[in-house]
């Protein structure tokens, strides 16, 4: 492993005179998918565990949802037309004579997870499933089976990651969550899952743009809408102001037209049931934001395995490193980590560890590379312990 610690000169992001953070809530048709491919991941591992004492080579990384038709109504829509959604990738379907049900598995955890974060989706009459999952390659099947000390890298990737969070990406990951927390789906149950926060800040102003599914079921009519709406916006602000003192202003569906009628109405609490599509990758980064003024991949960690795929390991692990070394040093202002990796050597070794810091630490100084090779062998020493908490669905990958 070739290990490289410097100093750069760039401005952090929180501190730049723009900064622009996205996050794509627990019901938008991309999260959905992401959500999906994850869980089918953990159920393969789980059942991989039960029945041969380990995990066999598989990759669900690949989820597609097609939009369904519906006719969202003040008291009551329909869904005319179902969500379809595909399921594709790899998975080991036999081991030692004996057959995996794979499609099983995969079909089930993809219902387990809708019924779990769309509550006022229904998974049977709402959506198809279509499970299109096949077997690995035999060269990387044999490549993940070696008898290795530390499992090999399946593939010749990067990960990324950062720290410490801004002002802005703490309040767009706040505001998300605490539109989606169970309680507030308690006191105001017309809001829907598919929640949207675009955040712009310019100097010291946080604007957020939150785009936000209304459930007809529980409204009677625009009135009642423009009301929640306000709702929304009043949630979102007080999460807000729970995070920054940064001047605040919130927007909510900007593109209503409460004249002509045209408003963010669903039947399900998701625009998946009515067009718009979505797939795996293509919304949150690890740690649950798009961040286009940081190093991101185009790594999709969701679905694939946590023995060997880089792809999700070293994006974790990247984050971690990232924030153990703004923790451990001090007046470090800015972090960020990118491991690659070589396919076919130790998935615990890879080829480059670049760790970067930004102003705000003297160095770096040898204290403080000594510093960052603690932090770096430390966290890849961790690899069992991340696969343990990846499967008890602990760790925020989208």
């Amino acid at each position: 492993m070739e290990l490289s610690v410097w100093t750069h000169d760039g401005v952090p992001p929180g501190v730049r005179p723009v900064e622009v953070v996205e996050r794509k809530g627990l019901g938008h048709p991309d999260t959905i998918c992401d959500g999906i491919a994850e869980l089918v991941c953990v159920r393969l591992c789980r059942y991989y565990l039960d029945h041969f004492g380990m995990i066999l080579h598989h990759n669900v990384d690949k989820v597609l949802l097609v939009g369904g038709a519906a006719r969202p109504a003040f008291g009551g829509g329909e869904v005319v037309a179902p969500i379809e959604i595909y399921l594709a990738g790899r998975a080991t379907q036999a081991c030692g004579g004996l057959s995996v049900p794979v499609h099983e598995i995969a079909i089930e955890a993809c219902h387990d997870w809708l019924r779990r974060h769309l509550r006022a989706l229904d998974v049977d009459r709402h959506v198809r499933v279509v499970s299109r999952l096949r077997p690995g390659s035999a060269d990387l099947t044999k490549l993940f089976a070696r008898g290795t000390a530390s499992p090999p890298a399946n593939d010749t990737s990067c990960g990324t990651g950062f720290a410490p969070a801004t002002d802005l990406e703490r309040v767009v990951l706040g505001v998300e969550q605490a539109l989606n927390a169970a309680e507030t789906k308690q006191a105001h149950p017309a809001i829907g899952e598919d929640i949207k926060v675009m955040g712009v800040r310019r100097a010291g102003r946080i604007a957020l743009t939150i785009g936000c599914a209304a459930i007809d079921r529980h409204l009677r009519d625009l009135d009642d809408y423009a009301r929640l709406t306000a709702v929304v916006r009043g949630l979102a602000l007080a999460a807000a102001q729970a995070t920054t003192a940064l001047e605040l202003e919130v927007c909510v569906n900007a593109a209503d037209d409460l004249a002509a009628g045209e408003i963010f109405l669903t039947t399900t609490g998701t625009s998946a049931e009515a067009g718009d599509d979505g797939e795996v990758g293509r919304g949150n980064r690890v740690g649950g934001l798009i961040t286009p003024g940081r190093p991101m991949t185009l790594e999709a960690a969701a679905g694939k395995n946590p023995v060997s795929h880089v792809g999700k390991l070293y994006n974790v692990l990247a984050g971690r490193i990232a924030a153990s070394v703004a923790a451990t040093v001090p007046g470090v202002a800015d972090v960020t980590c990118t491991l690659v990796s070589r396919i076919g050597y130790p998935v615990d070794d890879p080829q480059v560890v670049d760790v970067a810091i930004a102003p705000g630490a003297v160095g770096p100084s040898e204290a403080i590379q000594q510093v960052v090779r603690e932090v770096v062998a430390a966290e890849l020493g961790r690899l069992d312990a991340l696969r343990d908490e990846l499967l008890a669905e602990r760790l925020p990958l989208f």
